[in-house]
């Protein structure tokens, strides 16, 4: 079957939307000396390259002495303005998106990482970027025309596509790579594996890994990462709504899997949910997931391209609707993949992942591999979520996951050891696996005796509330171990959104523990880490904050010496009569109210809300990203076993 013929199952439509934003054209003081007498020379240049000069001399003082008295070098030999944006990029490449605050130092005696807290970030005034040297290293290279109507940039959408493709795609990679940039550069509406709708949504995502100006809709405001964008794909979505049984468009579910990941870092009421639940109701329609019947693909006369994409599709919600359900301690929807799973060897071995736009040395791919280990941990995670008996049977049911997970940890090819530094992705999978174990003891971190003497049947051997809580711990340490060297490998501007959850979730079991430790130097790290990547996203900042408050709850800066600290460290958890308020970090809690709908319980409280306890940190994580499960009958595990 051709893939005209494929458009009747899984076509597309298009719709227009416009909202152009203009470029934030102020910029800010120059340096003394030299290179002020050389910004002040350019500034009769056209106002683009002007304000690009203005903001990366401004944003070189971030770099070394070295590094600056390069510079100055170029800038005498009469290097071209290319040759210094190439350079000041790969210089500036590893730089976070905030400014750095000074070094903790002296946490404890045997501290042996430097940890740094970041404030207020990104800045007011995002980066101006140099969308033609980008181009020219940007690995996927596509047209703007026809897929959307808010730029006519092929340069800017190349460069938010490659970032995407990079570091967000593979995660979950529920659509084909290549087939979906083929059929891109087509640039032909009725492909069955490109739509406006499922571009815009990929170029709504995409944003958030940008923090140059293009990338908002309204200079500096965070919040207003590629709205733009997503304004038109929801315009699109609208359209789609009514798809329906043989209707259904594969692109469409795919876009609307890709809203759900924008939407969860939005913290949009329920549409975090709604997207999730939506796009499993358009598989099961299309007969690949939770159907009785498996549907024979090769049988059906379809391309290799939509075998490979449906397959990619089936497995990559799969994993979405695992991670997502067992992250809020939920039983998942998916019980069954009705096709068979991308052959792990498909990917050749000399495939390799580029770390645009950074200026490091690529590493082997790996993807088919990485993508089947991540669908055998989907088999456990899936079978972990759901609702657990009581006691006996519930200790031993947590046994034998516990075991299944440390299996497949074993199991693990050689080449995923974080010592070898293999792809990001690999990375933040072993962190998911971390989460996995602390999610299983999340209810003995709650202080909620789940392995109970006086349950008939429970003997001294079983597994106490005290050994699941050490080994959670040691899964939280183990994390901050990864986000160590995954911070050194690759910094963390480009991080997948999971990995902020598998921070936050580490830093509760830690705040969980009787003996916890504020200055703790994985605790310090962590809470560094968070800093950085929750100035991203709206729910990150919000995320941040209710954690502030609880740290500081605990009041361990009165009882600890912090003198030796960074006054970054005592402006966030120092003695209570040393707080400053409001601090720089409380525009962060603007809508949190909303968490609770009403704001009743904020009202109640007559105090910012301060989370006790895991399952309430998970509550709160939940409300702010993707929202209410009540509607889909979907609850909580009992507790009680």
């Amino acid at each position: 079957m051709s893939d005209q013929s494929e458009q009747k199952s899984f076509g597309v439509s298009s719709a227009v939307h416009s909202n152009q934003q203009n470029r934030d054209e102020t910029f800010t003081d120059t340096w003394p000396g030299e290179v002020g007498d050389i910004t002040r020379a350019i500034a009769a240049e056209p106002s683009y390259d002007r304000d690009l000069l203005f903001e990366l001399f401004e944003k070189a003082r971030l770099a070394d002495r070295s590094d600056q008295q390069k510079l100055l070098e170029m800038i005498q030999d009469g290097k071209s303005a290319q040759q210094l944006r190439a350079f000041l990029d790969g210089m500036l490449a590893n730089v976070g998106l905030s400014e750095l605050n000074d070094q903790i130092t002296g946490r404890s005696s045997d501290a042996k990482r430097g940890t740094e807290i970041e404030n207020d970030t990104p800045p007011a005034r995002p980066r101006v970027m140099d969308i033609q040297y980008l181009c020219g290293i940007a690995p996927y290279s596509v047209p703007a025309k026809p897929w959307t109507t808010v730029t006519d940039s092929d340069d800017l959408v190349s460069h938010l596509v490659s970032l995407y493709l990079t570091w967000g795609y593979p995660f979950f990679a529920f659509f084909c790579r290549e087939t979906f940039v083929k059929h891109m550069r087509s640039g032909q509406l009725n492909s069955d594996f490109c739509s406006p709708f499922l571009v815009n949504a990929l170029l709504a995502n995409a944003c958030f890994y940008s923090d140059y100006s293009e990338a908002y809709s309204l200079p500096g405001d965070v919040k207003r990462k590629g709205a733009h964008f997503l304004a038109e794909a929801e315009q699109h979505l609208r359209s789609r709504q009514f798809e329906s049984g043989s209707d259904i468009r594969l692109a469409s579910l795919q876009a609307t899997l890709l809203l759900y990941e924008r939407y969860s870092m939005d913290g949009s009421d329920n549409f975090g949910y709604m997207m999730l639940h939506r796009a499993i109701g358009m598989a099961e329609s299309l007969g690949i997931v939770n159907n009785t019947r498996k549907p024979r693909l090769e049988e059906a006369h379809m391309s290799k391209d939509m075998i490979r994409s449906l397959k990619r599709t089936a497995w990559g919600l799969f994993q979405i609707d695992t991670i997502v359900h067992m992250k809020f301690l939920r039983e998942s929807h998916i019980k069954e993949v009705n096709v068979d799973r991308i052959d792990r060897d498909e990917t050749p071995a000399e495939e390799l992942w580029t770390p645009y736009p950074m200026q490091k040395e690529p590493r082997r791919s790996n993807m088919s591999l990485y993508f089947d280990e991540s669908c055998k941990l989907s088999f456990i995670a899936r079978d972990a979520s759901g609702e657990m008996p009581r006691a006996p049977q519930g200790v031993k049911l947590k046994e034998e996951m516990y075991d299944r997970l440390q299996k497949w940890e074993r199991e693990l090819p050689r080449i995923f050891e974080s010592r070898l530094c293999p792809a990001p992705y690999i990375f933040i999978l072993r962190m998911r696996y971390h989460t996995l174990i602390i999610n299983l003891y999340c209810y003995d971190l709650q202080n909620v005796l789940a392995f109970r003497k006086d349950w008939e049947g429970t003997s001294d051997s079983d597994i106490s509330s005290s050994s699941a809580s050490k080994t959670a711990l040691l899964s939280a340490r183990e994390i901050a171990s990864l986000v160590e060297v995954y911070k050194e490998e690759y910094g963390l501007i480009y991080c997948h959104q999971f990995a902020m959850y598998a921070i936050n979730l580490s830093l509760f079991c830690m705040l969980a523990q009787e003996a916890f430790d504020l200055l703790d130097p994985d605790f310090l790290l962590l809470t560094s880490a968070f800093s950085t990547l929750a100035c991203r996203s709206k729910v990150g900042r919000h995320l941040f904050h209710a954690f502030k408050l609880s740290v500081r709850s605990r009041n361990q800066g009165g009882q600890r010496n912090m003198d030796d600290v960074s006054p970054v460290v005592k402006e966030l958890f120092g003695p209570r009569e040393d707080l400053i308020e409001p601090d720089r970090w409380d525009h962060y809690a603007e809508g949190l109210a909303e968490v609770e709908g009403t704001g009743s319980f904020l009202k109640e409280l007559d105090v910012d809300p301060v989370i006790p306890g895991m399952l309430d940190m998970l509550k709160w994580y939940e409300k702010l990203s993707i929202g209410n499960a009540f509607q889909q009958g979907a609850n909580h595990r009992d507790p009680a076993f």
